[in-house]
């Protein structure tokens, strides 16, 4: 278990919150003694449900899902445990323990585990230039829309925060416009309006390719993670 009771005779029990931002890293998450949300990459609406949650209901939170690589040196499936999370104008650290039992998590074929800092976003970064242009500002390795506001509640209401983010879009990689453009507001996919946007454009096929394949074994990576969640 990632997050254990800690010695706290209160919180003996009680569930650990796993955020998520999509349905496909919800599903992995789903499990006995963890209670799992899905913002559907929707900041507003993450914020929203949190404040649903009464604090003294959990004993830890986890951000659990895919990030987009900022650090050239990441491959798409590698594992991001946080050190600390970051945004524009404030930062917060993650539990040293939790942490570092993360990162000593035994490794399989064609991925590593890395203790790295977390960007936290409001809208997805797409391209290269933006995600060099983030990691020059930040020093982070990784991006996602979920860390920062699940670790601004955990430190708000005093309990353990830890974020296990696997690299689905590396840093060389950009996003294609459609795929984005063609997420729901529930987190699914419009496969009409991706057939459509191929129809108009068939060169773009060979890159959603690349970005299916990336995505694909992001998610495969972390359901080798699932274990750690308990």
């Amino acid at each position: 278990m990632i997050i254990g009771a800690g010695g706290d005779a209160a919180h003996d029990g009680l569930p650990v919150l796993i955020v998520t931002g999509l349905k496909q890293e919800a599903r992995i998450a789903a499990g006995p003694g963890l209670t799992v949300i899905c913002s559907s990459s929707n900041p507003v609406q993450l914020r929203e449900m949190m404040t649903s949650f009464d604090p003294a209901s959990i004993r830890g939170i986890v951000s659990f899902g895919v990030a987009g690589g900022l650090n050239p040196s990441l491959k798409s499936g590698d594992v991001v445990v946080a050190s600390r999370i970051v945004t524009a104008s404030a930062r917060w650290s993650t539990e040293a323990s939790l942490t570092e039992n993360l990162v000593t998590l035994p490794t399989k074929r064609r991925r590593s585990i890395v203790s790295g800092v977390l960007a936290g976003v409001e809208e997805v970064v797409t391209g290269k230039v933006a995600k060099a242009a983030l990691r020059a500002t930040t020093g982070a390795d990784a991006v996602d829309m979920e860390s920062h506001i699940a670790a601004r509640y955990a430190e708000h209401n005093g309990l353990p925060f830890a974020a296990v983010r696997v690299i689905s879009d590396p840093a060389h990689r950009a996003l294609p416009e459609l795929t984005m453009s063609a997420i729901k507001p529930n987190g699914n996919v419009d496969m009409w309006k991706v057939m459509r946007g191929i129809a108009r454009n068939p060169k773009s096929i060979p890159h959603l390719i690349s970005t299916g394949r990336d995505f694909s074994r992001a998610l495969k990576s972390l359901r080798g993670c699932r274990e750690a969640l308990g």
